[in-house]
């Protein structure tokens, strides 16, 4: 049916509406001049240097899926933002983390929160979990022209799937393609030292605690060994954040249990090195 605001689309898809109608709003849509000075850092006296996101992950448990990442945002070797969000809540049942240049990763995410909204309000019905996967990629995808630029955008996306009541998770390439892992997965500059961490440790059916445990305790681990990635920061009073995905919907896991984890994390730690 056609909308009163949306006179000439009477399509479900929002992002494809933006492309048709409004391209230059859409991922990977720019100027030219604005694509010759990112490709020719001369032209603007400087190269091009923009905020990173870093170290996203999620892992299987009995529930659901458990999604967190760290809070540091890098800007080549200067930390540029200390209590970033990469951790964002797109429908009543599905999540997405961010990894890689900040800006357009957040545009993204807001973006497929709209496209999935418009989608079930014009549907009278919410896509699948499948269909939500499907979508992103297809956003990821777009984004190709600013990959070759260097503005590099990797989701992580997990959703509960109420048709096989369990929780999935999707990894993406730059190109758009999509793959489903089993049991957990992370990304960033982080991700190879907090997916050793996972491999060593996941045991299928975790209990929930036991996987935001292994969830924060592989984004500690990650900090230790990249520089990207932030670990609590206990002066200021900065933790990872970290959201539960389960047939009840989307849950935030609250801050003082987070900070609980690392406080037992760290007297592990330290206990080990005495």
């Amino acid at each position: 049916m056609k909308l009163p605001y949306l006179p000439n689309h009477d399509e479900p898809s929002f992002f494809d509406f933006l492309s048709q109608h409004y391209p230059g709003l859409t991922l990977g849509r720019t100027g030219a001049g604005a694509l010759a000075n990112l490709q020719d850092p001369s032209r603007t006296g400087s190269p091009l240097s923009v905020p990173h996101a870093t170290t996203v992950l999620a892992i299987k448990y009995q529930q659901g899926v458990v999604i967190a990442g760290d809070r540091r945002a890098t800007e080549g070797f200067q930390i540029a933002d200390r209590r970033i969000e990469k951790v964002f809540k797109i429908d009543d049942y599905s999540a997405m983390a961010i990894a890689g240049a900040a800006g357009p990763c957040i545009e993204m995410a807001k973006l497929f929160q709209t496209e999935l909204e418009h989608y079930e309000k014009l549907e009278g019905m919410p896509l699948s979990c499948e269909g939500k996967a499907n979508k992103l990629g297809q956003m990821v995808k777009a984004n190709l022209p600013m990959v070759f630029q260097g503005l590099v955008v990797m989701p992580l996306y997990v959703g509960y799937d109420l048709k096989r009541a369990e929780g999935r998770i999707f990894k993406y390439d730059i190109t758009g393609g999509r793959y489903e892992e089993s049991d957990y997965h992370a990304i960033g500059s982080g991700g190879k030292d907090a997916r050793n961490t996972m491999r060593e440790h996941f045991q299928r059916q975790l209990p929930e605690a036991e996987a935001l445990k292994l969830a924060l305790m592989s984004l500690y681990n990650a900090a230790d060994d990249d520089v990207g990635t932030g670990g609590p920061d206990l002066v200021r009073g900065i933790y990872p954040t970290a959201k539960y995905v389960t047939a009840q919907g989307i849950a935030d896991v609250p801050d003082d249990r987070i900070r609980a984890v690392f406080d037992g994390l760290i007297a592990t730690r330290r206990s080990k090195e005495t």
